[in-house]
């Protein structure tokens, strides 16, 4: 690799790896053809994992680092001290199908400052994909990151050449963001949401292709004064309202010669973890926010155990549950339990009567289960009513952030 260019890969690569919000879950099968160069067969890429635990990578840089705002959270802001460097789009191209014929990676992230203008800078990154797709037969994944800013042609020329786009948000409230980001506007990026959702759903109604992976954003956790119930009730908004394929949450990093507003630490690592959980109750296990967060202090989730069995011990009223009566809502309520799990269940069950061990079967946390079900050789008794229930139920550290 020529020298200049691996400067600026070592410098832009590293500038990208505050962005959380990228995967290709959700992009469609697809198989290059005979003279074609690679293929998206249902994985994830940004190191993510696979349903059957294969990693799996992605070049995902930054066009450039160089930006004509100042948002005070970020490491590449107008008036931050950093070492700068900016691709030219075929730089980026070239390197994505090096890399690509070698097996290093499995797709493209790309993102970027803003240059000269966000027009601008949407143009270089939509160039990027087309010349790709057009000029090289690329059928690799392809995840760019949009400037809400621009044009709204342009926004939607980027759903024709990539898998998903991203429009962050960074900010769970409109005050953080003024305070922290005055050139990004609130209204101008859910107008970009709702622009992209438009045209997502009409992809599908017309059966072309148009982001088929859809959209995510991120938002940053720590950064201001808000709190997870915050947090979350912005996620469940987001979701709603622009169908979001997905909510990244990124713990802040403190970077050098910032304002004196921000933190001077990151958050802990845990309360991260924790969103990511509670997110997954909202979209697949059929929680509110305000169950996730009612009796938190301060309308923060508990760190030493997950939002779903800090809920269980909360509503104790509601267990223990009949493994072999209960309909699917309440069996997805039980820590322990996952959907793949009470799926199985509730297919199971038609044919037999469970016990503990046609439990154990069917799910690996059997421990934290038990307390709160009724199996058919199993009753928890007052197990469920004991006052230190929540200490023997706390999982170590490495076990927790293995949960979700």
């Amino acid at each position: 690799m020529d020298e200049t260019v691996a400067r600026k890969l070592r410098v832009l690569a590293d500038a990208a790896k505050y962005d959380a919000s990228c995967a290709s879950s959700g992009a469609p099968r697809r198989s290059a053809g005979k003279d074609g160069i690679g293929s998206t067969n249902s994985i994830g890429i940004c190191h993510s994992y696979t349903p059957d635990g294969r990693c799996v990578s992605l070049l995902k840089v930054l066009l450039t680092n160089y930006c004509l705002f100042d948002c005070a959270y970020c490491v590449n802001r107008r008036s931050s001290n950093v070492e700068r460097a900016r691709f030219a789009t075929k730089e980026i191209v070239d390197l994505t199908l090096a890399f690509y014929k070698r097996n290093y990676i499995e797709g493209l992230f790309l993102s970027s400052g803003i240059i000269r203008s966000p027009d601008y800078t949407m143009e270089q990154l939509i160039l990027v994909a087309k010349t790709l797709r057009q000029a090289h037969g690329y059928r690799g994944y392809i995840h760019l990151k949009t400037i809400p800013e621009a044009s709204p042609w342009l926004v939607e020329q980027a759903g024709l050449w990539a898998d998903r786009l991203s429009i962050n948000l960074e900010l769970p409230t409109d005050e953080g963001l003024t305070q922290f980001a005055p050139e990004k506007k609130a209204p101008a990026i859910r107008a970009a949401m709702g622009q992209m959702r438009e045209r997502i759903a009409q992809g599908k109604e017309e059966r072309r292709s148009f982001s088929p992976a859809g959209q995510s954003t991120q938002l940053i956790v720590g950064a201001d004064g808000a709190n997870d119930e915050s947090i979350l009730k912005a996620s469940a908004g987001l979701y709603d309202l622009y169908d979001l394929r997905r909510v990244y949450y990124s713990a802040f990093s403190p970077i050098p010669d910032s304002t004196s507003t921000l933190p001077s630490k990151s958050p802990p690592l845990q309360r991260e973890n924790r969103l990511y959980q509670a997110d997954w109750l909202l979209r697949h296990y059929g929680f509110a926010v305000d169950e996730i967060t009612s009796g938190g202090e301060d309308g923060m989730l508990d760190l030493a155990i997950d939002p779903k069995l800090a809920w269980a011990l909360k509503n104790r009223h509601r267990f223990p549950v009949d493994v072999n009566a209960a309909d699917r809502e309440m069996l997805l309520r039980v820590p322990g339990l996952g959907k793949r799990a009470v799926d199985k269940i509730v297919v199971t069950r038609r044919h037999t009567r469970l016990g503990l061990d046609d439990l154990a079967r069917l799910t690996g946390t059997l421990k934290r289960a038990r307390p709160f079900l009724v199996a058919r050789d199993h009753h928890p008794g007052a197990t469920i009513d004991r006052l230190d229930l929540r200490g023997t139920l706390i999982e170590p550290p490495a076990a927790q952030l293995s949960l979700f």
